[in-house]
């Protein structure tokens, strides 16, 4: 897995690169095939914003999350694409099952 940190209006500290990487290590647990994951975090006035674009295999899956504090925003983000990458997952699985 190629994983990308940015940040837009925010400097990417060391603490926020190991949170975030620790977080989308529980994405390639659940689907190994994750190609390149691109994460952008941005600040807009009060919210903090975490969006990411995954490459897997047959798809691109997108997902962002916009909270007060930016872990929260965050989690909810690797939690949305949790849900996408397994709804993905069985949809590979059950492909050509009447």
């Amino acid at each position: 897995m190629q994983l990308s940190i940015s940040g837009h209006h925010i400097d990417v500290t060391d603490a926020l690169k190991n949170y975030t990487t620790e977080k989308f290590q529980k994405l390639q647990r659940h689907f190994d095939q994750l190609l390149d994951v691109h994460v952008i975090l941005s600040v807009e006035k009060l919210l903090q914003k975490a969006e990411a674009t995954v490459q897997v295999t047959g798809a691109n899956l997108f997902a962002e999350d916009v909270q007060e504090d930016l872990y929260a925003a965050i989690d909810g983000l690797v939690d949305k694409l949790d849900r996408q990458i397994i709804k993905h997952k069985e949809k590979l699985n059950d492909h050509g099952r009447p």
